[in-house]
């Protein structure tokens, strides 16, 4: 029996998209990973305090809250801290990330998995192009030298963009989903339906906002953005085109954002260590301990520390359409 009903897999593949509301049990996913990440914050804030980078630990205050005045006192935004990826490039032995148990299990998360399956098969891999994205009041994020905020709305784009040519034909899932209420005024997705049908295209680079497709090629009229509660799930294609808008809130938008291919297609950033997370074929070659999950994006980035790194951008921003 299929794990999506035949609507919503008509849904997705005519539209491009697919929203399930209140597909995560809020209690057993979503609040575990905010509890671990609550520790990281911690960790974090006696670190920059001992370091003398602020002026106090803000035990005191709720996790968004803390987390923003660290910014605001240390002036910088500590993304990498959170994240459960390396970043694209600058590895150090020293570079951190956070790969903890709650989120390895969110990783791995049946319901997740269910609909994976019923979009790339059976045989299922953990595609490490993978975020953490906990996004400040915009107006109080630290500026960069020409005084944009470095944090801001994400450009549009398409997930193809922004890994290497050789993954245009691996059947890679996006999936997106909110750890606290994702609204019109704390910076929620935006989507372009239908934008999917016309493969990769071309990106430009050196906007703020990351890589963006240019709007002559969009239909602007059709973005539709998409406010979210915790528990609720959203599935993209990897061609469909999506966004995102500005933090004007008080408080962090904070957000998971996951990708799965089928076994044996490149994710486009090979140099990171996906898993297999189900397989009818081996079973017994599914990861199920986040202890060595974790060890191996340890063991990756000291690798990768000591090579020449890889970049992943392809576009030019010399291209005709980026004019």
């Amino acid at each position: 029996m299929p794990f999506l009903s035949r609507e919503q897999l008509a849904h997705f593949k005519e539209e491009g998209y697919l929203l399930v509301r209140g597909m995560l049990d809020v209690e057993e996913v979503i609040q575990p990973i905010i509890d671990e990440y609550h520790g990281v914050l911690d960790k974090l804030a006696h670190e920059l305090y001992a370091a003398g980078h602020i002026e106090s630990t803000y035990d005191d205050l709720p996790f968004g809250k803390r987390l923003t005045q660290i910014v605001v006192d240390s002036g910088e935004v500590h993304a990498q801290y959170f994240d459960f990826s390396l970043p694209q490039n600058g590895i150090e032995a020293d570079t951190p990330f956070w790969a903890g148990p709650a989120v390895f299990r969110c990783l791995s998360n049946p319901a997740l998995l269910d609909v994976a399956e019923s979009i790339v098969g059976p045989e299922i891999w953990s595609n490490p192009v993978q975020h953490v994205r906990i996004k400040p009041p915009e107006r109080l994020v630290p500026k960069d030298h020409n005084g944009q905020a470095l944090v801001t709305a994400t450009s549009w784009h398409q997930d193809s963009g922004v890994v290497l040519p050789e993954a245009d034909t691996s059947n890679v899932l996006t999936v997106w989903f909110p750890l606290n209420e994702a609204t019109l005024e704390n910076g929620c997705l935006q989507i372009m339906p239908n934008s999917h049908r016309q493969g990769t295209h071309t990106h430009c680079p050196g906007h703020p906002g990351g890589l963006r497709v240019p709007e002559q090629v969009m239909d602007m009229d059709s973005a539709m953005p998409v406010p979210m509660q915790p528990g609720d799930v959203l599935f993209l294609t990897r061609h469909t085109i999506h966004g995102s808008l500005s933090n004007h809130s008080d408080d962090v938008r904070w957000s998971f954002d996951l990708r799965y291919n089928p076994i044996g297609q490149t994710t486009g950033r090979d140099i990171f260590p996906g898993f297999i997370a189900r397989s009818k074929a081996q079973p017994e070659n599914v990861l199920s301990d986040p202890v060595v999950w974790e060890k191996i994006w340890r063991d990756t980035r000291n690798r990768l520390a000591l090579e020449e790194q890889v970049v992943f951008n392809r576009w030019s921003a010399d291209a005709a359409v980026c004019a």
